[in-house]
């Protein structure tokens, strides 16, 4: 074990799962109406306390675990077994019950961000369900081919050189982008949206909460203290702050007025492009990522609202999927990865997802209600599913 390397992944842990708890959380709760914002606030805090408990059952394992197989990991080491305090990560300077921790905020924030596309009409029920599932049967192999040593890693159906993917461009905004996209679909649009977000100070602080936390989601995807990392975090604050930028110039041109959401969805986007390349790249190269970010989600917000008319409610794919992706593309473009193993990656994790998802969806809607009734959606679910309110004067 390395001192230094363990006392930073002890911070980046912390950063990460402060992402979702309160970053996300404030995020998407302040773009939904007044009588939602409870909901979201307790589908983010619901995720994150069952993703733990599932992630220390058997997501670890099935991510991690000393299986040979290239597809899973086995049941080794469910509920951690065969860790202590003592043991060491193989590959790494860390305990391995901190790489557990550290991969657990991981798993949480996944599917936290699917939240995105099915608030204010989504049965509580549901979303507990199918988050528990999908991050087992699709989050948790995923991790395995791209991170555990799995089919898609250097060595693997690629050759020598595999997917690259420091952070989660494929392992996680891939799969939480089309997850979202194919549930936004299933589920239908909600019956009112035109109601604009509640509060813009909420989203402006969830975002400034999760460019903070980036810096442990991909800093700490380095596994050291060392200089790898404070690469890492440099790139992803440049990124960011180019998307925030050409979010709010491109909106001014096409719009007249740059607003504060618009401004902060870009930091999103500049943070999600950056993710899968920011271990490969410098400086320049994420200037570039994130000015073209900017633009490009924002066009791919328009594409999937107006063109093909799908409800996302809060673009996730949009921002999160084709960020992702991008980022994950760019990585080629820049020759730090094989052009064959990046988007041959891509094809492949996007299919797993689009098909476990839609299973999934179908078969728990079986044991329980997909969509809340439309008296409970005009309601709003902070009332209707949880007999509390945010305020007491709700829009």
């Amino acid at each position: 074990m390395n001192a230094a390397d363990t006392a930073w992944i002890i911070v980046a842990t912390a950063l990460v799962l402060f992402m979702t708890l309160p970053g996300l959380a404030l995020f998407y709760g302040g773009l939904v109406r007044a009588r939602n914002v409870l909901s979201v606030f307790m589908q983010c805090f619901g995720i994150a306390c069952l993703m733990s408990v599932l992630w220390l059952a058997c997501g670890y394992s099935i991510a991690f675990g000393s299986g040979t197989s290239g597809y899973w990991g086995g049941l080794s080491h469910i509920f951690l077994s065969g860790v202590d305090a003592s043991t060491v990560r193989d590959g790494t300077t860390l305990p391995e019950v901190l790489f557990f921790a550290f991969q657990m905020t991981f798993a949480i924030i996944t599917p936290a961000l699917i939240v995105g596309a099915y608030v204010e009409r989504i049965g509580f029920g549901f979303v507990m369900t199918f988050s528990g599932l999908w991050m087992l049967l699709c989050y948790a192999p995923v991790v395995h081919w791209v991170w555990g040593g799995g089919f898609l890693a250097d060595g693997g159906l690629f050759g020598a050189t595999g997917l690259k993917d420091f952070a989660g461009g494929v392992v996680v905004h891939e799969t939480a982008g089309l997850a979202a996209l194919v549930i936004a679909v299933m589920l239908g649009a909600r019956r009112n949206t035109t109601t604009p977000p509640h509060n813009p100070g909420f989203v402006m602080l969830g975002a400034a909460m999760l460019w903070v936390g980036w810096f442990g989601f991909n800093g700490g995807s380095q596994l050291a203290a060392d200089g790898g990392a404070a690469m890492a975090m440099t790139v992803t604050h440049i990124s960011a702050a180019a998307a925030s930028l050409t979010w709010a110039l491109w909106e001014r041109i096409k719009y007249g007025k740059a607003s504060l959401v618009g401004m902060v969805t870009g930091t999103i986007a500049g943070l999600a492009s950056i993710t899968p390349a920011s271990g490969f790249i410098g400086p320049i190269e994420a200037l570039l990522i994130g000015s073209v970010a900017g633009i490009l989600c924002q066009e791919a917000v328009n594409l999937v609202r107006n063109s093909l008319k799908i409800d996302d409610t809060l673009d996730v794919f949009a921002v999160h999927g084709v960020g992702g992706i991008f980022g994950t593309i760019m990585i080629a473009v820049f020759g730090a990865g094989a052009w064959v193993a990046q988007i041959g990656s891509l094809v492949i994790v996007g299919i797993f997802t689009v098909v476990v998802t839609v299973v999934l969806v179908k078969l728990v809607s079986l044991v329980t209600p997909l969509r809340v009734s439309e008296e409970d959606e005009y309601t709003g679910l902070d009332l209707a599913a949880h007999g509390e309110r945010a305020y007491d004067h709700t829009s």
